[in-house]
């Protein structure tokens, strides 16, 4: 058995043979299925039982195992995950390892077909260099979310002195913001 970080450069690499096998349609295929609806399905369990609490249940558990750098933020109408420094894309850069050219996207490629699911939405802005940010909800508004991310204060990735670095791809409702 390979170990969590060891495996990064496996999925990578998955990522980029299934690109090259049939295309970017597969690659979203994939990461809907096989991760969202097969191997992190336990996640959708916790959104519909939970809601907000269980995303808080679900990342908190899971990004202590794998030794993120991260915050959680939450009030009763949004869950917020500010990532400083994640474990996967940080063991890629390391090691210098880049197969599939947007490694990052596959999180909102699972995350954003549960979340959806569960009845939530999910707004969403990476930078490729291992910093991310996440907001999970129901139609919230623009208060409901701007008291999470004043909950993040000075941890609030967007605050981050590399946040502006590297390529910037952003999610309004789980799709590609233009």
């Amino acid at each position: 058995m390979i170990g969590v970080h060891d495996f990064c450069g496996h999925y990578d690499w998955t990522f980029e043979y299934l690109r090259r096998l049939g295309g970017e349609e597969l690659v979203a295929r994939y990461w809907r299925e096989a991760i969202g609806f097969d191997s992190q399905r336990h996640a959708l369990q916790l959104f519909l039982a939970k809601g907000i609490e269980g995303m808080a249940e679900y990342w908190g558990h899971t990004l202590t195992l794998e030794e993120a750098g991260y915050r959680l933020s939450r009030n009763q109408d949004v869950f917020r995950l500010d990532m400083h420094a994640c474990p996967s894309k940080g063991y890629l850069i390391e090691h210098g390892l880049e197969a599939y050219p947007d490694y990052c996207t596959h999180c909102i490629g699972w995350i954003g077909p549960v979340a959806e699911q569960a009845g939530f939405q999910v707004d969403h802005e990476h930078n490729h260099c291992g910093q991310c940010w996440w907001e999970l909800h129901r139609n919230a508004g623009e208060e409901a979310r701007r008291d999470v991310r004043e909950q993040a204060g000075a941890d609030n990735v967007e605050h981050h002195p590399r946040w502006p670095m590297g390529t910037h791809h952003r999610f309004r409702n789980g799709k590609p913001e233009s």
